[in-house]
């Protein structure tokens, strides 16, 4: 069996160090707020080269924070994508702000930057870019049309730890940069958790009090924050786990370089990475023809996929609301249709990454 994605796995070659980092937490008796959120905040800031870093409860509350941090709010508008989870989607619509998409990039399927101007309005505060399967976007493009208008970047970099965007890391062009957390991540806690990173003290400021009940001591609120803290048991997972975040992502690179290679001529169309970005493939995204059958075909070989995502936000019934209509995203819509997430991990094997190429050539040669 070749799962997805396999955490147990890495666990393992970690787990002297990570069992430590609980049980010293564990005998502090301090969980919340405490010493090693404190660290990870600032190792985390000065990995991806930000001056701040807030951490928060989950990566949906990251991108929530941040948006109200940067003034968003009721009657605001802010552009973002349909082809990405919900999350994204949702942390706009929890300040009262509408989200309005624009369709995405058919070779990278991140937001495709010539769309942006036409959807911009007086009610326009802001652009949400998602860096999606770990590759970024063009982000001098994107900075040039929010510099032009005024408009706040809220990065979503959920599945992008240590991607570069000409060499500098992506969550760091805008106003804030947001990161989860989520255990597949590519840096990966044992539960919810998310940061969002920042180069203006104000805005780290704010998200302070935002996620902690907007106090600025105990029990005195200045204004109505939320409770969303990472802690400190995750933090210290995460403060072991940080130290291998390149070798990990250089190792997904290398399993990616393999796919290509045994996947090529097979009649799958494979990523492309885009000349001026250091994807780290926290995903490895197919597009193919009968998708359906060929992940029916890969299970019952032992080989587990996933599709990330089968149905574009704006078709999904939560979002009903929002008014737009099925065509209206085209490239979007024709690619939720033919996506497939092969397994992907630092720890995949050669033989394995030989073993689902071998059986996707087989599924077409036997189909055709």
């Amino acid at each position: 069996m070749i799962p997805t994605v396999d955490l147990i796995v890495q666990y393992k070659t970690i787990k002297a160090e990570i069992d430590e980092a609980i049980a010293h937490v564990l005998d502090s008796g301090n969980f919340i707020l405490g010493e090693n959120v404190r660290l990870f905040e600032e190792e985390f800031a000065d990995y991806v080269g930000a001056k701040y870093g807030v951490a928060a409860a989950s990566g949906t509350d990251a991108i929530h924070l941040a948006l109200l941090a940067c003034g968003i709010g009721h009657r605001d508008e802010v552009i973002t994508v349909a082809n990405t989870a919900t999350p994204t989607v949702l942390a706009i619509s929890y300040t009262g702000a509408k989200p309005v998409f624009v369709d995405i990039d058919p070779d990278t399927y991140n937001m495709d930057l010539s769309k942006v101007e036409s959807a911009i309005n007086e009610k326009t505060r802001a652009i949400l870019p998602v860096h999606l399967y770990g590759q970024a976007v063009d982000m001098r493009a994107l900075m040039r049309v929010a510099r032009k208008y005024g408009l706040k970047v809220i990065e979503d970099a959920a599945q992008a730890h240590g991607s570069e965007y000409r060499g500098k890391k992506v969550g760091t062009f805008g106003d804030a940069g947001c990161y989860s957390f989520y255990p597949t991540k590519n840096l990966g806690a044992y539960g919810d958790g998310g940061i969002v990173v920042t180069n203006r003290a104000e805005t780290a400021d704010k998200l302070r009090l935002l996620r902690n009940y907007g106090q600025v001591k105990l029990y005195h609120s200045i204004i109505k924050g939320y409770n969303s803290r990472l802690d400190e048991l995750q933090a210290a997972i995460l403060r072991v786990k940080i130290k291998n975040i390149d070798q990990w992502n250089e190792a997904r690179r290398q399993n990616a370089m393999l796919y290509n290679e045994l996947l090529r001529g097979s009649g799958v169309i494979t990523p492309m990475e885009d000349k001026n970005c250091r994807h780290v493939y926290h995903l490895y995204v197919i597009r193919c023809k009968q998708r359906d059958q060929l992940r029916q075909w890969l299970a019952s070989n032992g080989i587990f996929t996933n599709i990330h995502y089968p149905v574009p936000v704006h078709m999904q019934k939560a979002f009903s609301d929002l008014g737009v209509r099925p065509g209206s995203l085209p490239v979007t819509e024709k690619y939720a249709k033919e996506i497939l997430s092969l397994p992907m991990y630092p720890e995949l094997r050669r033989d394995q990454i030989e073993l689902v190429s071998s059986m996707i050539r087989l599924f077409y040669r036997t189909s055709s």
